[in-house]
């Protein structure tokens, strides 16, 4: 193992990058062939609600999801197992852009029931954060699965003015771990905290999970992938998420 680990390494010295191109990384970096666009919801909920809360979220979050005047989807529904506790996290898709979640936005203030539980909600949460996402050309676009499964998101906070590197380099490794269906999404920051990245995974169990990432190690490039992304990164962090009962990711 030693030996591998060492030639790795000594290969992963004469790798070229690739230059980064003169133009916004959400043109570069975004998939082409659609406009979704997602958005990523983390609610800090008070540690006697948290039961309250998924009640609540389950009764009123699919009705937006089946409603054809509303173009948005849920993706998925976690609350956090190992990480921040007492934490949901929710992401969504807005199929159409931009418009597509003005429209939705406009039309949810219209919307009493909505309205009522969001007020409801209020009282259960200690603090609430959201993001505007893109999907990278070269992840999974995320589709419903079957559980039982745990999910890992993994937060890089990036320096600025790397995305476009990051991107080249993940576009080349990302193949890596697609043998056993762990990887569910990749996104990036367009509004809120800029130059995060989030990687979504899922895995049967934390053992699988363990097994999993080691595996990745014993193929020939994961190791380059590692050693050119690594500098990139300001902060870097990891959840492990258990799906609630409305989430399409099971």
């Amino acid at each position: 193992y030693s030996r591998e680990a060492e030639g790795s390494w000594f290969r992963s010295l004469f790798v070229h990058k690739v230059d980064p191109r003169k133009d916004a990384h959400s043109n570069l970096l975004s998939k082409r062939e659609t406009s979704n666009l997602y958005k990523i919801q983390f609610h800090s909920v008070k540690p006697e609600c948290l039961e309250a809360y998924n009640k609540l979220a389950e009764e009123v979050l699919p009705r937006l999801h089946t409603d054809p005047d509303y173009p948005c989807d849920l993706v998925g529904n976690w609350n956090t197992w190992y990480g921040e506790q007492d934490q949901a996290v929710h992401l969504w898709r807005f199929s159409g852009g931009y418009p597509a979640l003005t429209d939705c936005m406009n039309k949810l203030r219209q919307n009493k029931e909505y309205l009522e539980f969001r007020k409801e909600r209020s009282r259960m949460l200690l603090s609430r954060r959201n993001q505007l996402l893109l999907e990278f050309s070269f992840w999974n676009e995320p589709q419903p699965r079957p559980g039982p499964n745990i999910y890992e998101l993994r937060t890089y906070k990036l320096k600025p003015g790397t995305m476009i590197e990051w991107g080249n380099n993940w576009a080349r490794a990302i193949k890596y771990r697609q043998e056993n269906q762990e990887a569910v999404g990749g996104f990036f920051s367009q509004i809120g905290e800029l130059y995060v990245v989030h990687h979504l995974w899922a895995y049967k169990d934390l053992q699988s999970r363990e097994e999993t990432r080691n595996a990745a190690w014993r193929k020939r490039g994961w190791d380059e992938n590692v050693y050119y992304t690594v500098p990139l990164i300001r902060t870097m962090e990891s959840r492990i998420m258990i799906p609630l009962k409305i989430s399409p990711l099971q």
